[in-house]
């Protein structure tokens, strides 16, 4: 037991801390905010839903509280990094975010819910392995491209390598199925690879391959063609595969300017399915009109610009890239979860980070949060 000690401390040694500046306020602040609205949240959709499955009304805002305060010791934890000791992340993360996702097709390990192979249960733990697997690859991406600065124009030596390295791992989540967070990583990509300084033209030419791929994809699966004529006229499948769209578009109308008011929202009452989850914002716009929808919007841009801003502002490439993945990991997220709600996009059922019900999606975008916290600690360009 006490050798087992002595190398866990000699191994959490060598991430030594990062200087006493104090975390950035406009990282922070915002995202306390939306936890917070997101853990009122939860409450307030999961009552009735917790009530007539477990008995116990709290069952679900408790299980959330739990996510939070584990997510706020991996964000406390992360903050504290220096740079170094961020690099050193990099492949104990991408080794176990392929491990995870390996697992899931291990009997007994992998879970299959709704035709999805998507959960690994450890004992009386339930881990959604593509949330590590996001902020994974955004460590790799970005330690694999500030190595490749001098090379990043060249196709053969920057880009090409960067769409290998992603495609296996994108083709097992695009097999579990999951479009929505397949089309994710492939957003963060571009993002990096745009931001690492490759060609135009190359990112122009692998969007068009990719679109044509999200395309044949889409029509491969009869429930995405679903989606998409729901997304078109969900009128049409109002009884459907239109239904939650249209519940969305009722609970958004409801709301008006100014809300219904906290808690006097009907479409959570069974009418809106998954209210807690991928669909809060719909919530948010029913009980707090467009004022709180746009409050969300707002808070979301603050972390976006500030993160963006220690990416321009980081002499580091290594630093810069993470930093570039990071907020563009939680922006991009919001910003489909949000079209989605306002009928924008199709379906993709992705969660609003920070705000919706779940358990390693709000944990991953914590800790991601505080790997951008320690990167905003670091001493600033003079």
């Amino acid at each position: 037991m006490r050798s087992a000690v002595t190398y866990l401390k000699s191994w959490f040694g060598r991430f030594e801390a990062v200087s006493p500046r104090r975390p950035d306020p406009w990282l922070w602040l915002p995202a306390t905010a939306l936890l917070m609205l997101g853990c009122l949240m939860v409450l307030n959709t999961t009552y009735f839903i917790g009530q007539e499955k477990t008995g116990d009304a709290f069952h679900f805002f408790k299980l959330h509280l739990a996510h939070v305060a584990a997510g706020a010791m991996m964000l406390i934890l992360l903050s504290q990094f220096s740079l170094r000791g961020l690099r050193r992340l990099v492949i104990p993360l991408i080794i176990i975010s392929v491990v995870m996702l390996i697992a899931l097709y291990i009997p007994g390990l992998g879970r299959v819910r709704g035709g999805a192979r998507r959960w690994l249960h450890l004992g009386p733990f339930i881990f959604e392995p593509v949330e590590f697997v996001k902020l994974g690859l955004v460590f790799f991406l970005a330690d694999f491209l500030s190595k490749r600065q001098e090379r990043i124009r060249f196709w053969e030596q920057g880009p090409l390598p960067a769409f290998l390295c992603v495609a296996p791992i994108a083709v097992m989540i695009l097999k579990q199925p999951d479009l929505g967070n397949t089309v994710m990583i492939v957003l963060v990509l571009f993002a990096m690879l745009y931001a690492a300084g490759a060609r135009i033209k190359h990112l122009s030419a692998a969007g068009g391959l990719a679109v044509l791929i999200l395309v044949l994809q889409t029509m491969a699966k009869s429930y995405r063609m679903r989606r998409i004529t729901a997304f078109l006229d969900p009128w049409q499948t109002a009884r459907g595969a239109g239904f939650q769209l249209i519940q969305s578009f009722i609970a958004l109308g409801a709301g008006g300017k100014w809300g219904v008011g906290l808690g006097a929202g009907r479409q959570k009452m069974y009418y809106l399915p998954q209210a807690h989850n991928d669909f809060i914002f719909a919530t948010v716009g029913e009980e707090f009109g467009i004022l709180g929808a746009v409050i969300v919007i707002a808070l979301f841009c603050v972390i976006l610009f500030r993160g963006m801003k220690i990416a321009h502002d980081e002499p580091d490439n290594f630093a810069s890239l993470l930093a570039v993945g990071l907020t563009a990991s939680l922006s991009l997220q919001a910003l489909i979860n949000m079209a989605v709600v306002i009928g924008m996009i199709p379906t993709k059922g992705l969660p609003l980070p920070f705000l919706s019900y779940g358990g390693t999606a709000i944990m991953m975008s914590m800790a991601g949060l505080g790997a951008l916290l320690a990167l905003g600690r670091r001493p600033a360009v003079r």
